[in-house]
């Protein structure tokens, strides 16, 4: 095995998240095809990223439908590293993107925590040299 590809994250509607991760986080839309019944596979990535990415599940029932925004139970689960945080910050923050404090300077780097479109906890994360 070599790396992880897709890791899965459920979400309320297709579009309304290819708009947020694409319009203003600045991934990519690397795929959105078809799969029938009104499903779609729809893969996001940031640019640049050459082995992994989102798989944007929209969620089927109500089981799936009540972890939307709180896939990891309010904890931060997912990690964006920028080798600029400057700029991706204030590009991310100039977009509409909510960030929960202000950046803090750790013996690990330079991080901001921010939630996407459903509440889910991201880390924007410059990590030192």
């Amino acid at each position: 095995m070599s790396h992880i590809s897709l890791t899965a994250l459920l979400v309320r509607d297709y579009d309304e998240a290819i708009a947020f991760y694409v319009g203003s986080l600045g991934f990519e839309l690397r795929e959105d095809t078809p799969r029938g019944a009104g499903k779609r596979w729809v893969v996001v990535a940031p640019r640049g990223s050459r082995e992994s990415g989102l798989l944007l599940a929209r969620a089927d029932g109500p089981g799936q439908e009540a972890r939307i925004g709180d896939q990891t139970g309010g904890r931060g689960g997912h990690f964006l590293i920028t080798d600029d945080f400057e700029a991706d910050h204030g590009r991310m923050t100039a977009a509409g993107v909510r960030f929960l404090e202000e950046p803090r300077y750790e013996p690990y780097g330079t991080v901001a925590v921010f939630e996407d479109l459903y509440g889910n906890r991201w880390d924007l994360l410059q990590p030192k040299d």
